[in-house]
């Protein structure tokens, strides 16, 4: 079976953060880095070449492969940015989405295009939540 591309790399978060254009999204990069590290209590970590993962994670297919991959994570990218969030899907997150702000979900990430378009005090509780269920997997 092939392996995913994406792997966690050597690579420096500081460094990758540097090459960000903008920056204001490089500002609001450090932010979401502080939530993602409060909620998971772990250092970022680059994943392939644009994704900063938070936390260790064994993803479970349904066919019963595994993959490492992480808890949280977030890739700036034009114009916004994609958080992952693999944990709970169910009533208390779709509760806490009605009351972020500005979003959009898709291809399994919440989008966000900067940070004052949402509650941070919610976005947090979203990380918590989604943390909390992938431990609990």
């Amino acid at each position: 079976m092939a392996e995913i591309k994406t792997q966690k790399t050597k690579q420096s978060v500081d460094a990758f953060l540097k090459t960000v254009k903008d920056e204001k999204q490089r500002t609001d990069a450090s932010v979401i880095m502080q939530l993602m590290k409060k909620a998971t209590k772990s250092d970022g970590a680059m994943w392939g070449t644009a994704i900063i993962g938070f936390g260790d994670y064994l993803y479970k297919y349904p066919n019963g492969r595994t993959m490492d991959w992480f808890s949280l994570g977030f890739s700036p990218r034009s114009g916004k940015f994609a958080l992952y969030l693999l944990g709970e899907k169910g009533d208390k997150y779709n509760s806490l989405l009605e009351k972020l702000g500005k979003y959009k979900i898709g291809g399994g990430c919440l989008y966000i295009k900067k940070i004052e378009d949402i509650d941070t005090k919610i976005l947090q509780q979203i990380l918590e939540l989604q943390v909390k269920a992938c431990s609990a997997k």
